[in-house]
Formats: C-alpha cells, structure tokens, sequence
C-alpha cells in the first residue's frame, strides 16, 4: 500500500510492531531489528528484515511518533542513532492496542500483535477483549449453519477465536 492510499495516522503492522518495541525504551535501529527477528518477542507473531525495520522507523519519525535523541558507538564501526517515542506515539499506540479488529482474516496478525506488544507494554486489553468478544460473536452467529465451504470455515475459525478469547479473561 502506498503511502499516499493510507489513511492520515494509520501505520503497517510493522511500523506497529517498531512502535511497540520502542515503546518499551529508547533504542537503535539494529536492537529493534533484534527484537523483531523470528525469533523475538514481538517478531514471533510480526517479524520484519532489518531494512524494513529501518524503514518503518523512518515513518515513525516522519509521522512524529519517535523522535532521534542521540548516538552512541556502533560495535563495527559508525554511530547507531538512539530513538525514542514520543507522546503522541505512546499515545497513538495505546490507542490501537485498545482497539478491536474488525474482519476475522486479520485476528491471526492484527489482534495477536496487539496482544503482545499491550504485554510487553503494560497496556490494559480488558477492553479490547471485550470489544473483541462481541465482534467475533457476531461472526459466530452470521455464518452459523451454513453448507457454503468458506462460510462453514469461517464458522469454526470464529469459535476458535471465542475460545482463544475467553482463556484471555
């Protein structure tokens, strides 16, 4: 999606997924790379390349939601440029934690990401839960019954989310 065809404010999931890494300190592009390699935390559930990991920061700069607030000595050599977010970033953040997903595709990626980055973030999800809840109870109940192959798959991925939901409370 190009920037243009995004919505002012709106952010990828893996500039979500940087915001959320470096909502936790300031910090490096490469540290941020780190944590969202497969094998991190965060990047278990959205993981990015370190050029896009760079790239993603870059927008947050761009959008105002971290800020450059110094350097320090990179282990092979140059300066590593230290960021960190600022408080409309925090804010912008806590507000798209607590925001539900709307299509039941993007639950797997979308809530999940939420989920963990409100984690490692301190960042209550009780109402996001909530919210959450309701929206995959209205899925559950349109598609309930059907013969139609993707409805009936729908179905089930829907009682599977309700499922997954209510271990969360």
């Amino acid at each position: 999606m190009s920037r243009s065809a995004r919505e002012v404010g709106q952010l990828l999931l893996g500039e979500w997924a940087c915001l959320g890494v470096l909502a936790q300190g300031p910090n490096h592009g490469f540290a941020v790379a780190q944590e969202l390699r497969v094998s991190g935390r965060i990047g278990r559930v959205w993981s990015l390349t370190r050029p896009l990991t760079y790239r993603a920061i870059d927008q947050l700069i761009a959008r105002g939601y971290v800020e450059v607030i110094g350097e320090e000595p990179g282990t092979a050599g140059g300066n590593r440029t230290i960021v960190a977010v600022t408080r409309s970033g925090r804010a912008a953040l806590r507000a798209w934690c607590r925001t539900p997903v709307h299509h039941l595709r993007d639950l797997r990626s979308e809530l999940l990401l939420k989920l963990v980055v409100a984690e490692a973030n301190d960042i209550d999800t009780k109402a996001l839960i909530a919210a959450q809840r309701i929206i995959v109870d209205d899925f559950v109940a349109a598609n309930r019954g059907s013969r139609d192959v993707v409805t009936s798959w729908r179905h089930e991925m829907a009682l599977a989310a309700k499922r997954f939901l209510d271990k969360l409370d």
